[in-house]
């Protein structure tokens, strides 16, 4: 093996690895967070910022350490990021108070933002053209996996150990050793800089993104439009928005100076790149639609909830494998297939969530099917299409790319959410028009006695009464009666009803997945004649 290959393959390993690590690390906390809660004794709603802080630092993060490990040096920058990961996590597990462990996970954040970009734009820059495709599709498929199989893993550890600070701290040692590794495995590239640092230019968008992303993330999905029009949601919206046009303003000023903006304006001019960030956004709010899985297991298949998460594993293996494919496909027939046919496969998986699966092996083929999708679509295609022909700025247009994709994850799961609330919220009109029937269909099923025959004629009554009412609550009404045929029929009837409300509401969601799969579908038609166009005029 030549020294050069050695290196490529010494630095694709390293950067998996971090970038493994990172993602794990955004849904791993999830598994933990009533226990955190409750160590710090702090409310849900609290607690919940947790999330919200690292998504914030990520979002932050990103753009800038794009730019800088441009300017700088991919592998210093890299160092740098798993270094700050590292402090941050052991940070987190040592906290002594709430506000401590909070901003020791804004530190993990600013150090797990931009490993990701780092290793794409390393890849980009070192990688020979047809390799790149399947070295990217490894960072991806390690990307997805790690977000897929964060909360999976999270419950194991906590489980193995009963504490939540070795979800934080296992983070450590292998931070110590990538920063080790890095430092004498991999070699350093950056891009020929003109000018300062844009300091301006990063707090102008550092603010604008802060803004955005805060904005987003007070959207409530049950009452969308009644959210959108309160100040924590449109203010903030308006303040990022007016921010980030002084932000090009500035940028487009400075570049007739010369200087090297933060965020170069002439990406934002080329219409390959702009779809490439809106099929971005869209692959985020599909990778959201997978948390959901897990959930959608227990309320809807049965799956015992201590187990729900394991069911997480065909996705995410079929997801890595998927983006090995995906980055093959690029290198032999490019990105723009990749896009069309990851979109199409997502769509057959996603479809069958609500119009299929009945029983488990029908969850683990549809998940496949959704995982493989959406695996194409993670790592090569979209990073060669937003860094296609640029000789400089690969890494500022892959920061792009991914706050393109977190915008996406954040919006997405208020929208899901609100499918599942509204569906459930139908429980009381579902006793009102279906219990009735569903109990008088399972008791005629039933080998009741005539004592149980008069019982269930008060339950009838019973339950239409609570009904009219508004009340669902039958726990009294079941200890209460002696029968346990009679029990067991009510509660399987009180079962169906919750199972028909949580169908309703997780179809929702899905269909809504379908739909943006169906979406990045015609994206890549439309993209099609547009990259040939560019290419062309470039040539």
């Amino acid at each position: 093996m030549s020294k050069q290959s050695s290196s490529s393959t010494w630095a694709i390993t390293l950067f998996c690895i971090g970038v493994f690590m990172a993602a794990l690390d955004n849904g791993i906390i999830s598994a933990a967070l009533t226990t955190i809660n409750s160590s710090f004794d702090v409310s849900a709603n609290w607690g919940a910022w947790g999330v919200t802080i690292y998504t914030l630092g990520l979002a932050i993060s990103i753009p800038i350490v794009g730019k800088i490990s441009d300017r700088y040096g991919r592998r210093k920058l890299f160092l740098v990021e798993i270094a700050l990961f590292g402090l941050g996590s052991l940070l987190v597990a040592l906290s002594p108070s709430f506000e401590f462990y909070l901003i020791s996970r804004f530190i993990q954040a600013m150090g797990g933002g931009g490993i990701f970009i780092i290793g794409s734009s390393h890849v980009l820059s070192t990688f020979p053209v047809e390799k790149q495709g399947k070295a990217l599709g490894m960072l991806g498929g390690m990307n997805g996996i790690g977000a897929i199989l964060g909360p999976n893993l999270g419950s194991m550890i906590l489980d193995l150990t009963g504490n939540w600070h070795y979800l934080f701290l296992i983070n450590v040692p292998i931070a110590i050793v990538l920063v080790v590794l890095g430092y004498f495995k991999i070699q350093e590239t950056k891009e020929p800089s003109v000018g300062k640092l844009d300091f301006i230019g990063t707090i102008l968008l550092s603010l604008a993104v802060l803004s955005i992303m805060y904005g987003l993330t007070n959207i409530e999905g049950v009452s969308l439009i009644d959210s959108l029009l309160t100040v924590d949601v449109y203010g903030f919206l308006l303040a990022g928005i007016i921010l980030f046009a002084l932000l090009i303003f500035y940028n487009r000023s400075l570049e007739k100076r010369n200087g090297d903006p933060i965020l170069p304006v002439g990406l934002l001019v080329r219409p390959t790149y702009l779809l490439t960030l809106l099929v971005g956004a869209l692959s985020g709010a599909l990778l959201a639609g997978m948390i959901y899985i897990p959930s959608f297991s227990e309320q809807v298949l049965g799956v015992a909830a201590e187990n729900s998460g394991y069911w997480m594993t065909p996705l995410a293996l079929a997801s890595g494998i998927g983006a090995g494919l995906g980055g093959a496909l690029v290198d032999k027939k490019g990105p723009i297939l990749a896009v069309f046919l990851s979109g199409l496969i997502t769509a057959i998986g996603f479809v069958l969530f609500p119009t299929w699966i009945e029983v488990e092996w029908q969850f683990v083929i549809s998940s496949c099917i959704a995982g493989l999708g959406m695996g194409i679509l993670l790592g090569a295609p979209l990073n060669i299409l937003a860094t296609e022909r640029l000789e400089n700025n690969k890494g500022s247009a892959l920061a792009g790319l991914s706050l393109a994709r977190q915008i996406g994850m954040t919006i997405a799961p208020t929208i899901y959410a609100g499918f599942i609330v509204r569906g459930f919220n139908q429980i009381p009109d579902l006793f009102k028009s279906d219990f009735g029937t569903i109990l008088k269909d399972n008791m005629e099923a039933a080998d009741l006695s005539p004592e149980a025959m008069q019982v269930f004629q008060q339950v009838v009554r019973t339950v239409s009464a609570d009904a009219s009412s508004g009340s669902t609550d039958y726990s009294n009404l079941l200890n209460q009666i002696q029968d346990p045929t009679l029990k067991d029929v009510i509660q399987s009837s009180v079962d169906q009803i919750t199972h028909i409300a949580a169908q309703d509401g997780y179809g929702g969601l899905f269909y809504s997945t379908v739909v943006i799969a169906v979406l990045v579908l015609v994206l890549a038609i439309i993209l099609k004649p547009i990259r040939k166009k560019s290419l062309r005029d470039i040539v």
